[in-house]
Formats: C-alpha cells, sequence, structure tokens
C-alpha cells in the first residue's frame, strides 16, 4: 500500500478515504491518531492490523462534537459537566455502551466505551468530513513511544495505512486523561494534562486515581488504552533518574550513553551537546518533548542507554512520569 502524505488542506480527502473504509493517521493536540470509521468493523480490524495491536486493548472513539457520540452512549449528568469544562481538549470519558451501538472490536469485548473530542482544530475538520465517530488510537506501532510528528507516523505507519494528514508537531506530547464515568466513584484510568484536581474541582465529589494502584492481570481485558501491555517503550534502555543525582550519574555516564533532563540539569551535566536533548525549563515543555526524544535516540545506532530525568509529580508531570515508568520498565538509576 502507498501511504499518501496530505496536509491540513486535504480534509476532504482524509475523509474520503475514512468514509472508504481506509485507515487515516490524523493529529491531535496530544499526539497523532490512527482513524479509522468506528461504525465498520472492516476499517476497525484494519487499525488493529496496522498497529499490531492485542484485541482485547479497546480503542477511543473520537467525535468532533457531542452530538455524534449520543447514539451510543448513556451520558450521566456528571459526565455532561466533564464534557462542558474540558471539550474539546485532552480527556477521554468511559462511558456505559446503548445495547447494540458500539461494536466489541471497538469495546474489547466490555460494555463500556471511551470518548474523546480533540482540541485540535484539524482533528474535528477530519472527523466532520468523515461523518461518523472514528477511533484513534496512537498512530504507532503498540508497545513504541507515541507520535508527535507526522514523520514519526510514517517511520511506523508506511505502507501500513492510506494517508497520514501533517499538522506539524502536537502540543501536549502524552495521551489525554482518561477518566472512567461508568462505575460509582469516577476513576482515572490513565493520567494526562487533565488533572486529578481539576476533575474534582468540576465534578464536587473525589476522583479515585488508579494509575499507581491498579494493574491489569493477563486474562482481564483493561478498560483503557496503556492500564496491561507495554507501551510507551524504545528498544533502547531507558533509565529514570532523580535531578539530585545528576552528578553521580554524570560520574558513571560513557561516549554511547545520553541524557534527557531539563535545562537546568543538564547545566550541571555540562555533557557535550551531542550526549543530550533538552526538555526545557517547564513541566509543559518535558511533556511535550519526551516522546520525540525517545524516539531520535531509539533510532541513532551509536546509543546504547537512554537517562531521563523525572519530574515532580504534580500537574502533567505525574501523566509525564507515567509514561517515563512504562518506557523505563520502571528501572531507575541508584546511587
Amino acid at each position: 500500500m502507498e501511504t499518501e502524505l496530505l496536509t491540513t488542506q486535504d480534509v476532504q480527502r482524509a475523509g474520503a478515504l475514512l468514509k472508504a473504509g481506509e485507515v487515516v493517521a490524523f493529529p491531535t493536540e496530544t499526539v497523532y491518531g490512527l482513524g479509522a470509521d468506528a461504525t465498520n468493523d472492516a476499517a476497525v480490524k484494519k487499525v488493529f492490523l496496522a498497529k499490531n495491536r492485542p484485541a482485547d486493548n479497546p480503542l477511543i472513539m473520537t467525535v468532533a462534537d457531542v452530538e455524534q457520540l449520543t447514539p451510543f452512549v448513556t451520558i450521566s449528568e456528571a459526565a455532561r459537566q466533564l464534557m462542558t469544562a474540558f471539550w474539546p481538549g485532552s480527556l477521554t470519558i468511559i462511558m456505559p455502551i446503548k445495547p447494540d451501538q458500539v461494536s466489541m472490536l471497538v469495546t474489547g469485548g466490555l460494555q463500556t466505551v471511551a470518548f474523546r473530542l480533540p482540541a485540535n482544530e484539524t482533528a474535528r475538520a477530519v472527523i466532520r468530513a468523515a461523518g461518523v465517530p472514528i477511533v484513534g488510537p496512537s498512530a504507532n506501532t503498540s508497545g513504541k513511544p507515541s507520535p508527535t510528528t507526522a514523520q514519526h507516523v510514517w517511520h511506523d505507519m508506511q505502507g501500513r495505512i492510506a494517508a497520514i494528514v501533517d499538522d506539524g508537531p502536537t502540543e501536549v506530547g502524552v495521551e489525554s486523561t482518561v477518566i472512567d464515568m461508568s462505575t460509582d466513584t469516577p476513576t482515572i484510568l490513565r493520567p494526562g494534562a487533565v488533572t486529578q484536581q481539576q476533575l474534582e474541582a468540576v465534578l464536587q465529589q473525589p476522583v479515585f486515581d488508579a494509575t499507581s494502584t491498579t494493574s491489569v492481570a493477563s486474562h482481564v481485558t483493561p478498560k483503557a488504552p496503556g492500564m496491561k501491555y507495554r507501551h510507551y517503550a524504545p528498544d533502547k534502555t531507558v533509565v529514570m533518574f532523580d535531578r539530585l543525582d545528576a552528578l553521580a550519574l554524570r560520574s558513571t555516564l560513557t561516549a554511547q550513553d545520553v541524557v534527557m533532563a531539563q535545562d537546568d540539569t543538564l547545566a550541571i551535566l555540562q555533557l557535550p551537546m551531542t550526549q543530550t536533548w533538552s526538555l526545557g525549563e517547564t513541566l509543559e515543555s518535558a511533556t511535550e518533548q519526551l516522546f520525540a526524544g525517545l524516539r531520535f535516540y531509539d533510532e541513532t545506532p551509536e546509543v546504547a542507554t537512554i537517562y531521563v530525568e523525572k519530574m515532580p509529580p504534580i500537574g502533567i508531570g505525574k501523566a509525564y512520569n507515567n509514561r517515563l515508568a512504562k518506557a523505563a520498565g520502571n528501572q531507575e538509576f541508584t546511587i
């Protein structure tokens, strides 16, 4: 298959391909997604094949407006409050499906489905052109770092999908927060840019964060992407480190080691530029750069180990640390 590289001016072409049952990668504010008609089982199967994704790993349905999701799910008043507060944006909401309205291929066999309305205008325009909700998992090979540029998608998906819509680098850099609103207690299943504190402020009730306390057994279907299977992981070894250990780390580095860190930490390390990747000065810049840096070094033959700085676990720093821990298999530098 020859993959077309489209621009933001080619929205109608992207929509036509989706209508025809093809798979099209599209931009969002978080990471690039892999789109297919969510109401077409044959199209959804192509997504699983392109990503080499396990069949029990549910897909997120992505819409251009709230009206697009109403035929498929039962929306509680609390879920509507979240939609009003955070949509369009980086929040995915899990809700109960209406009988026989959503393919089990999309839900992983569950009676719930996750929906998101992205803030990226091109993404919404593509979905409107398609005329149906689309599935929207990250546009990478399953388990690898998520794509934050069209070039990342091309690397993983060239020849596997019909087209890629290039809208430049993404803004947030990690996938959306996932909250389960199908249970009595609202529960975060994946951290992202929308924080626990923001959710609680809108809902005016406690929100449980399951991301650090719950693992999914091998025989259980996960409710959200990233809960059960290895994610965000380069082939190269990734090791987390704390800024307080920067000097100790410097004494152990070899010429084949590289460091991804914020600018003040890189100033302490005083390494050659060829061995460093700047994560900027803020939590937001670090999160935006994380996957790009991991992908760059994973494709650099002479690199052996990628050392990546952890962030304070506040705000979006929690989402950053979640993705980094998965990429590193929880491996940390110790003195």
